[in-house]
Parts: C-alpha cells; structure tokens; sequence
C-alpha cells in the first residue's frame, strides 16, 4: 500500500511557473511508476507525464511537452512535476498516482492522492 499528498498548487498569471510536488508514503516495486493527471470542471481526467523510480524514464502528453518537467527524489521519495510557461488552459486539479506499470489512462493507476488547485489567469 501506498498513500501520495500533493501540494505546490496556486493562482499564477500566464507565463509563470509552479513547482507540485507529490509525497509517498514509500516506494515500492509493486508500484513503480508514478503519473501526474488533471481534471477541469466537466473534463475527463487527463494524462499529464509519468516517471519511474528506477531509470527515471519519462513520458509526456503532448499539450505540456517542452513546457513541463516531470522528475523525482528517490531519497525524499518525491515526485515533481516543474509547471513552466503556464497557460490559462493548464487550469485544473492535478493528481498524482501510483501505478503497476507505465500508462495514460487515469483507470490503470491503483492509488491517488487529494488533488492540488492550480489556476492560471490570462
């Protein structure tokens, strides 16, 4: 078992940059990839980036490629994701979650944290 907190979220204007961090209660290899979702009112929730604890393997989404960085302290057991050049449509709660192996969709991951708030104003 595995329980994840996020925090780092706030009202930015556009352009400016946030840092969320994702906090595990531990690492495990039953869990080995870590993802960043989001969700905006009457949206699905959508796949951010992914990184493994071994290798630190990444993968993006498109919309966030070359403005986000996904990365991680394995001695914190800590997951960041980096928010640069932000966008009123980056608006959204952002999750992180635990997963058995690499995926974009939000249904293969096992565990979620609360969620964290980050609004962009243009």
């Amino acid at each position: 078992q595995v329980q994840l907190a996020e925090s780092g979220g706030g009202l930015v204007q556009e352009g400016d940059s946030l840092r969320l961090s994702c906090v595990a209660s531990r690492r495990t290899y039953s869990f080995p990839v870590i993802g960043w979702f989001r969700q905006a009112p009457g949206k699905e929730r959508e796949f951010v980036a992914t990184i493994r604890w071994s290798g630190g393997s990444t993968n993006y989404s498109d919309s966030v490629k070359g403005r986000f960085t996904i990365s991680r302290d394995n001695a914190k057991n800590t997951v960041y994701l980096q928010m640069n050049s932000l966008k009123p449509g980056d608006t959204a709660v952002y999750y992180c979650a635990a997963n058995l192996v690499g995926g974009t969709w939000a249904s293969q991951y096992h565990y979620w944290g609360q969620g964290t708030q980050v609004t962009v104003s243009s």
